[in-house]
């Protein structure tokens, strides 16, 4: 008995275009991937955030854009996504560039990503430079395990919110900022996660007056108060240090509280042992103790 064919998927890579998320220099132009160029010079569509960059990128670059230049950019892209993933499904190419960096990293781009998975739009990236890691990479701070948080909130109070929310958070932090907001985002990450907490300021990364200053943040919050900060600005902090274990006796409440909840003695030291690294057979010695 014969098997009848398998349905195509939604997206025929024999008939449909796709999206390719192409990410452009952060500052020097000998950056740009090879396959930046080539995707530049024959895609059928150039999305971009800044038709005016990317003039600037191709004429630096000695490129010739041969395929239909589109703006896409956060005041647009509600009303231009639709439009775009028609064009691919029709069979065309569309690069998608931003002013620097990797697409809907920060920038615009994922609203298009996110569309082209519920369309079944094949979609896929050329990768290539990246000021979040880049800024990681040079911060000298661990990058096992680190976080990127973007732009904090321009008004004091959301952005105390915000501190607020990572005043515990233990990876390594990336955050972008305009130069003449540092002083103000120093001084409120100095005032949440203290003094001597260490960071570092990336600035122009990969152009000619390329700058990483590293410190706790009291002596990066001096030279940005006696300094006339330019350029593009990552600044990379170091997470929440390792808390220390405390007594057993710390930690009696937290156990009492998981058994009002219903749950079983054994079973609630063994948790919160766990979770603040002391011993089990002391925590249980404590919680009957304090009975």
């Amino acid at each position: 008995m014969e098997s009848s064919p398998s349905p195509l998927p939604a997206s025929s890579p024999a008939t449909a275009g796709r999206i390719v998320l192409a990410a452009t220099p952060i500052g020097n132009m000998g950056d740009a991937s090879a396959r930046l160029v080539d995707l530049l010079e024959t895609a059928d569509i150039v999305a971009a955030e800044d038709t005016r960059r990317l003039h600037r990128l191709v004429q630096q670059l000695g490129v010739t854009v041969a395929g239909r230049i589109i703006s896409y950019h956060e005041h647009n892209e509600a009303t231009r996504t639709a439009e775009l993933l028609d064009q691919v499904r029709e069979g065309n190419t569309l690069v998608m560039v931003t002013d620097a960096g990797m697409p809907s990293v920060s920038d615009p781009g994922f609203r298009l990503v996110e569309g082209a998975i519920a369309a079944g739009v094949t979609v896929t990236a050329v990768p290539g430079p990246s000021a979040v890691l880049t800024a990681l990479a040079l911060s000298g701070l661990p990058t096992d395990r680190f976080c990127f948080e973007g732009f904090l909130p321009r008004k004091a109070g959301e952005r105390a919110g915000r501190l607020a929310d990572l005043a515990g958070e233990r990876r390594t932090m990336v955050f972008f900022e305009a130069p003449h907001r540092l002083e103000a985002m120093l001084r409120a990450l100095r005032e949440r996660f203290g003094a001597g907490r260490r960071a570092a300021v990336c600035r122009e990364l990969t152009k000619t007056y390329e700058e990483v200053l590293r410190g706790p943040l009291d002596e990066l919050l001096q030279w940005a108060e006696s300094t006339e900060v330019r350029g593009e600005i990552a600044v990379v902090v170091a997470g929440a240090p390792e808390q220390a274990a405390g007594t057993p006796e710390d930690h009696v409440a937290a156990v009492n509280e998981l058994v009002a909840q219903g749950i079983r003695l054994k079973e609630a030291v063994a948790a919160v042992a766990e979770d603040v690294r002391v011993s089990k057979r002391e925590l249980y010695s404590a919680v009957l103790a304090a009975r």
